[in-house]
């Protein structure tokens, strides 16, 4: 598929999809006329990425585990292990602190309902 199809099947603009793939995040084959053209599993990889960065994760640190979401060899995991790692260790972190405010709200708003109820 071309870059509008995984553009139109992904929900990611053209221009993000070239931005992946400056930043080492996809990769395309070339046409002898220069267009790109992507497989079923690149709307797999594009899913990934944006889960990633809605996660807060940069793309440097996603780039780090590309190698990972094709075909892992012992090598590769050896390599992103590391990455990989530390990025679940600040997510673990970070939902810690969402459900502390979450919890925080929930008893604002218990004792703001009393008051509204009066």
């Amino acid at each position: 598929m071309r870059i509008g199809e995984l553009s139109s099947r992904t929900g990611v603009s053209r221009r993000s999809l070239r931005y992946y793939e400056e930043q080492g995040l996809l990769t395309s084959s070339r046409a002898v006329s220069g267009q790109r053209h992507y497989d079923d599993g690149h709307v797999r990889r594009v899913g990934l990425i944006q889960a990633f960065l809605s996660a807060g994760l940069s793309s440097r640190a996603i780039a780090q585990m590309v190698p990972c979401m094709d075909e892992p060899t012992k090598r590769k995991a050896q390599r992103a292990h590391v990455a990989m790692q530390r990025e679940r260790n600040r997510l673990s972190t970070t939902i810690e602190s969402l459900v502390a405010a979450q919890q925080a709200l929930d008893d604002l708003i218990a004792v703001n309902r009393s008051y509204l109820a009066e």
